[in-house]
């Protein structure tokens, strides 16, 4: 068995396994305006997924920038997803569903190895349910024109660095002004991941952590 596939068994196991949770997303919380401490009850119900392949020689992990829409998450980074729809027959389905129409990943080569805790964004008033995936091989991407300005694929090992994770100002289109000294990940390039996507990221950091070894 090759390490690869020793980190992503592990990984299927361990996300059958109670989760880290909030006070893992706690750490890289950014939020636009105060949470609730549930859901309220005309939230609405999305998904998205954190899809994980290999490429030059470590796993990736498969991010977009939004377009400028004028919209609550317009222009952030974010995984490929969106909102729960009736014909849906699970929240699995929504993530795949939407990572198709939006980056176009065939759901059919995506091996979902479990989800991770659902988050509550208050701007969009979205209860998210998070996913993660994994295919074997890179994927081959066509970006929706209307959701999509790029993608991004950053190596998995890199969002495991501390040195990655700053505090920093950020605009949002929800809000006026700069929202001051928010919790991020910065990338080598630059880009600025935060908000729930930095908190999605923020569990699965503190679950890979967890295994005995290295992530390439």
């Amino acid at each position: 068995m090759t390490a690869e596939n020793q980190h992503i068994d592990w990984l299927r196991q361990r996300l059958s396994n109670p989760l880290p949770g909030l006070a893992a997303q706690e750490r890289m919380m950014g939020r636009v305006v105060r949470s609730p401490r549930l859901p309220p009850p005309d939230a609405r119900a999305g998904a998205v997924l954190c899809l994980l392949y290999p490429h030059e020689d470590s796993l990736h992990v498969l991010l977009m920038k939004r377009r400028e829409d004028r919209t609550a998450h317009s222009g952030q980074v974010s995984f490929p997803g969106g909102k729960h729809e009736p014909e849906d027959e699970s929240y699995v389905v929504t993530a795949l569903r939407e990572a198709h129409e939006e980056v176009g990943v065939l759901p059919s080569e995506v091996d979902v190895l479990g989800g991770l805790t659902s988050l509550y964004i208050p701007v969009s008033n979205f209860n998210v349910f998070p996913f993660v995936g994994y295919m074997p091989q890179r994927p081959e991407l066509i970006l929706s024109e209307t959701e999509v300005s790029y993608t991004i694929e950053t190596p998995l090992h890199t969002l495991l660095d501390n040195d990655k994770k700053i505090v920093t100002d950020v605009i949002s289109p929800a809000v006026s002004g700069k929202i001051k000294n928010v919790k991020a990940y910065r990338l080598d390039d630059g880009t600025i991941i935060w908000g729930a996507t930095a908190m999605i990221i923020s569990e699965l950091e503190t679950i890979v952590k967890e295994y005995n070894g290295i992530w390439r």
